[in-house]
């Protein structure tokens, strides 16, 4: 309960500043199971650069990095989730973030090749009662500032499948969104680090961008 309160104080706040003008932080999930959490070490910024200058939000040119079971994990209204790896959650660590998700937090988590076997199992852990499951390409989260009328944007190829975009749905809200075989944290770094043509990289930077624009519009 009392961390509940925590995030609701947190967002209130984050409402005042925003509609003040004033900026906030969003976070990269460190999470642990020997997954490279740290991964894409330029995407955030980098995303969080074009947000600022496309959409005129006022985000932390740098992202904060928390822990799942931290009390911290309540600070911030956008999470980001990626790696490669395994992923564990502890009983406490999946409750932490089960009370922040339902409570008005918001996690996007990127599949950077690899993921899928392990996340999946440790979200059950935070909702039993829920499941992935995927969304219409009419979904909102699609038609923000920049429509992608087909979905997900295709970055990076490994298996010749589609990218995929996935929710959990609580209580009629999307608290998770899972993109997965699409690469978007991998386009949204640094052109030099996959060598990606420009016209790739703004298609994952315009896709999260209507990521985060969404997330904020579910507590505004």
């Amino acid at each position: 309960m009392k961390r509940i309160f925590l995030l609701l104080f947190s967002l209130t706040l984050l409402q005042i500043a925003l509609a003040q003008g004033y900026g906030f932080k969003i976070a990269k999930l460190k999470y642990n199971g020997g997954g490279d959490w740290y991964a894409n070490k330029t995407s955030l910024p980098n995303l969080i650069k074009f947000c600022n200058q496309h959409l005129n939000m006022n985000i932390a040119r740098e992202e904060a990095v928390v822990e799942v079971g931290s009390p911290e994990l309540f600070s911030y209204p956008f999470v980001h989730m990626t790696g490669h790896g395994n992923v564990v959650f502890s009983d406490a660590e999946a409750l932490n973030l089960r009370n922040y998700l339902i409570s008005g937090g918001f996690l996007h988590i990127d599949d950077n090749y690899g993921l899928d076997k392990y996340i999946r199992p440790e979200m059950k852990k935070v909702f039993p009662e829920h499941e992935f499951v995927e969304l219409p390409f009419s979904h909102p989260i699609y038609k923000q500032k920049f429509t992608f009328n087909n979905g997900l944007p295709k970055i990076h190829e490994h298996d010749n499948k589609p990218p995929q975009g996935f929710g959990i749905i609580h209580e009629g809200r999307l608290v998770c969104f899972y993109t997965y075989e699409t690469d978007l944290g991998n386009g949204w770094e640094d052109p030099e680090v996959h060598n990606d043509p420009e016209d790739k990289r703004q298609q994952a930077l315009k896709m999260g961008a209507n990521i985060i624009a969404y997330a904020l519009t579910q507590y505004l």
